[in-house]
């Protein structure tokens, strides 16, 4: 491919003979200036390689992008990739799920937008989704001068089934913790496991942000919203540990958790460093299941079941959306069990 992603003066910029490089990169860039996360800034580059890989495969330009060529798009990303012929091979997974599909064209609808507002387009050519409804036809009747009115949000191009969380057996975690090597990792599984902190929001906690008086951590989630959590004793009692005989001293790093050998050291852990680290104890352990994700979910739903309030558990886990929060609460297989026998029992009197 002639487009890439790299990471160009601390953020991630577009490389490569793609004519709509610079577009996307000015896009990027006005992304920054508008105060989007470091993180919102990395993915929507990609999504917008995925994009342009799929326009430089077709020849089209970005000027002549219509609606159907969306759609097209939507499909690329759904077939098996076909690197070297016309055989797709086994290991070439079925496509990009479905939730990564409709997050793409998304960022596609916003890159189409900043186009449209800076005059390199007249229109957006990605289709603004409503719910249940498809692309509906102007309105027409009494009031059809007024047109269809305003776009609703929360519409998505590709349906999604809906799941649970995927939690994760406490036998598997207890296996997990028990074959990690350092106070460190401990202190990183344990913080996603008891606090519900994100990847990404253990990486970027800093020594400032622990108070180990009152057993609380401050962590800032996505969009720069903060939150206050309280964790268990045992994570605090790894970090004491981390910090007093792991974390080389003197260090100037304002990060919590940083690389502890090689050449980095000293330097605060990256997302590739976290996947390393993982990879390698899933592989120790023997544990496939557990990923930094899962052990957030476990968290939640171990709340959820023991009747925390809703508005409690979203605050701690810091979801912008109450409905997020309310895919925590499920029943039990053993619930619902009981729950059937208890009724059968009333019934059979």
């Amino acid at each position: 491919m002639t487009v890439v992603v790299k990471r160009i003066d601390g953020s991630h910029r577009l490389e490569g003979t793609w004519a709509g490089a610079g577009s996307a990169n000015a896009f990027l860039s006005h992304l920054q200036a508008r105060r989007f996360s470091p993180a919102t800034v990395r993915a929507y580059a990609f999504d917008v390689v995925c994009l342009a890989r799929f326009l430089e495969e077709r020849g089209i330009d970005l000027s002549e992008l219509v609606p159907t060529d969306v759609f097209d798009w939507i499909d690329w990303q759904s077939s098996p990739r076909r690197p070297g012929g016309t055989l797709v091979s086994i290991s070439a997974g079925p496509g990009a799920a479905p939730a990564s599909v409709n997050r793409r064209v998304a960022a596609a609808r916003a890159f189409f937008e900043y186009l449209v507002i800076i005059g390199v387009r007249a229109d957006n050519p990605v289709p603004a989704p409503r719910r249940g409804q498809g692309l509906r036809p102007k309105s027409r009747g009494l009031l059809g001068h007024l047109g269809p009115g305003r776009v609703r949000g929360g519409g998505r191009l590709v349906r999604q089934p809906r799941r649970l969380p995927e939690s994760l057996d406490p036998v598997d975690v207890s296996l997990f913790l028990a074959g990690l090597g350092s106070h460190r990792d401990r202190a990183i599984v344990l913080a996603m496991l008891l606090g519900g902190l994100r990847a990404g929001e253990v990486r970027r906690l800093l020594l400032a942000d622990v108070d180990q008086g009152r057993r609380q951590l401050r962590v800032v989630g996505k969009g720069d919203r903060e939150r206050v959590v309280p964790v268990d004793d045992a994570f605090f009692a790894e970090l004491a540990a981390y910090l007093a005989r792991e974390r080389p001293p003197g260090l100037a790093t304002p990060e919590c958790f940083v690389v502890l050998h090689g050449p980095s050291a000293g330097g605060p852990l990256t997302e590739a460093g976290m996947r390393s680290m993982f990879r390698y104890h899933r592989q120790r352990s023997g544990v496939v299941r557990v990923r930094p994700h899962r052990l957030r979910h476990t968290y939640g739903t171990e709340l959820a079941a023991a009747g925390i309030d809703l508005l409690a558990l979203r605050q701690l886990m810091g979801h912008a959306s109450p409905e997020t929060t309310a895919g925590y609460v499920h029943l039990s297989d053993e619930h619902l069990a009981a729950e059937y026998a208890a009724a059968r029992a009333v019934i059979e009197q």
